[in-house]
């Protein structure tokens, strides 16, 4: 293990712990940033859509602006990091959660979307956009799906690359891109654009990552963007809070220390806004809890 992996696990973090707005649906966004300063997070993971930012309201640049000077004067004046994440269900289409995504057919909705979060990010000065490639619809092969994301991933990092955002994809089980191999390959597929980074969700590896979470964090991490925080069972894709599945979190942020991640690792609790305080406070406990073990369990190994 090399030495400044050694010396970071004795300091703090050396990314930034966020929280995802998804786990906040009950709470106006202005409220769910003080409850994250409250908290000690330095970092949001902000989903657009309701309730919180709607990209496509009339004014939507004015409330942007407004959540950029309010993100500056969080932690003190210090400022508080962000990501944009683009998992809204019902957003685009109310009838279809998710839809249209980019394997899908017709997709003009979903690029101007992501456009637009895009454009929210620049803005924002955010870290990245988070996006996923879909559910392969019915009546559709892979081979189609891969032809659909190779034809319209250029554009939009084309985009991204015009307004200096980073993207950064996530596997999600269950989808076309369902691994960090998938990632790998579509981002080969469409010539390695620096602008293309990999979002990493711990939970996920759980359940598809054949070498689980170590393993998918070591190859996505020339490439890392953005990092998801939950625990998990290993038997089907459901987020739950930490100690609640089998998530080994102490073994996850020595791994994000040791590959050089510097970016934000943000709670990922979608289906838990009915006690977004509480799990926020018990979260970062959690948390800081971990990183202390982690520091714990190395000294033990190289005494």
């Amino acid at each position: 293990m090399s030495a400044p992996a050694d010396d970071a696990r004795r300091e703090p973090l050396p990314f930034a712990l966020g929280y995802g707005t998804n786990g906040f649906t009950d709470h106006p966004l202005d409220v769910t940033l003080d409850v994250l300063d409250h908290e000690g997070y330095g970092a949001v993971a902000l989903t657009l859509g309701f309730p919180h930012l709607d990209p496509f309201a009339p004014g939507w640049a004015d409330d942007v602006d407004a959540l950029r000077a309010r993100l500056a004067g969080l932690r003190g004046g210090a400022g508080m990091r962000v990501v944009v994440e683009t998992g809204t269900r019902f957003l685009l289409d109310p009838y279809r959660k998710h839809r249209p995504t980019l394997v899908d057919a017709e997709a003009d909705v979903r690029m101007r979307f992501l456009e637009r979060a895009v454009e929210i990010a620049a803005a924002l000065d955010a870290e990245c956009v988070s996006f996923f490639s879909g559910v392969l619809p019915d009546d559709a092969t892979p081979a189609d799906g891969w032809a659909r994301l190779r034809d319209r991933l250029p554009a939009l990092v084309e985009h991204a690359r015009a307004r200096g955002v980073r993207l950064s994809l996530e596997p999600e089980p269950g989808m076309l891109v369902e691994t960090v191999a998938d990632a790998l390959r579509l981002r080969e597929d469409v010539g390695d654009p620096p602008e293309l980074g990999i979002t990493v969700d711990v939970g996920h590896c759980l359940v598809v990552e054949p070498e689980g979470v170590v393993g998918a964090l070591r190859a996505a991490a020339p490439y890392l963007a953005n990092v998801q925080l939950d625990d998990m069972p290993p038997t089907h894709h459901e987020h739950r809070p930490f100690g609640e599945g089998d998530i080994d979190l102490p073994l996850v942020l020595a791994t994000l220390a040791d590959v050089g991640y510097a970016g934000v690792a943000a709670v990922e609790l979608p289906r838990h806004s009915f006690d977004a305080p509480g799990l926020a406070r018990r979260s970062m406990t959690a948390l800081r809890a971990a990183w202390a073990d982690a520091a714990t369990q190395h000294d033990q190994e190289v005494s």
